[in-house]
């Protein structure tokens, strides 16, 4: 039987991974999709802090939101994908 402490709760290892992967894309331009309003934002990621992803958003379904800094809860991101060299480029979404 594995002791309680060598076993971590699946949402910490999660979280921990994700964090991990948006820190290794600094500066890469990430497509998120959300659970809540604005639902989705394109932009530069910044930087991890906490459980948070910062990034400078480009795009958003509000154009007010956009050219702005937010800090996105991993916990909210439903889906996202970030743009590598070798993947598919993330579209320029124009009015």
């Amino acid at each position: 039987m594995t002791q309680p402490n060598e076993c971590q709760p699946i949402n910490i290892i999660r979280e921990e991974g994700i964090s991990t992967h948006f820190s290794q894309n600094i500066n890469k331009k990430v497509l998120i999709l959300t659970e809540a309003f604005p639902f989705m934002f394109i932009g530069e990621i910044i930087g991890v802090v906490d459980d948070f992803v910062e990034m400078k958003v480009q795009n958003t379904s509000i154009p007010a939101l956009e050219g702005k800094t937010w800090f996105v809860h991993i916990d909210s991101i439903e889906v996202f994908y970030i743009e590598t060299e070798t993947g598919i480029k993330i579209p320029e979404l124009k009015e």
